[in-house]
């Protein structure tokens, strides 16, 4: 990327894509040519056909392909490894520490729902994450499970900001908008 100067073709399926690629080039002081996609599936399959050089994917769409041997996983954008594919590098182990773009998922309820109504249905969702074939499941597809901490409405919502506060200024600042 640093040789050739936007040669390099950057995948932008949705805005966290598109931000995890302006991040990157920040970090690596590198320079892509972004592509815009309508949905991982049909950039997948350009990427697996060698339309596209870099696609940024939650792990469950991109390892079937990598255990086929269709594409090569480059990093996994966390802090840590995953459980779920440990034998994938971070970033940080690849040389660009920082590079941190986590795909997650909440559960989420309508505003104004009872406290007893939340309360049984996030006891239902922890006991339904604490079993094993559960997560052995989450594992198989590229799945990692909240830390209990995180498996509260109070954890949930300080996560949430959390990400907020942390993306937002910088998708301002690059101008992305919804596609």
């Amino acid at each position: 990327m640093k040789k050739d100067p936007g040669k390099v073709t950057f995948v932008n399926q949705n805005a966290a894509a598109h931000v995890s690629g302006i991040v990157m080039q920040q970090l690596t002081k590198t320079e892509v040519t972004f592509i815009p996609y309508r949905g991982a599936g049909p950039a997948m399959t350009d990427l697996v056909a060698g339309q596209v050089d870099l696609l940024v994917v939650q792990g469950a769409v991109a390892l079937p392909q990598v255990r086929a041997g269709t594409i090569k996983a480059i990093a996994n954008l966390s802090p840590q490894r995953s459980a779920s594919m440990a034998d994938i590098p971070t970033s940080d182990e690849t040389g660009v520490p920082g590079l941190y773009m986590s795909g997650w998922f909440g559960f989420f309820g309508p505003k104004g729902m009872p406290a007893d109504v939340v309360a049984k249905l996030n006891g239902a969702m922890k006991d339904i994450l604490a079993d094993p074939a559960i997560k052995a499941k989450f594992t198989e597809l590229g799945l990692d499970v909240a830390t209990p901490e995180q498996q509260t409405p109070q954890g949930l919502a300080a996560f949430h900001k959390a990400e907020v506060d942390k993306w937002w200024p910088i998708i301002q600042a690059a101008g992305v908008k919804a596609e």
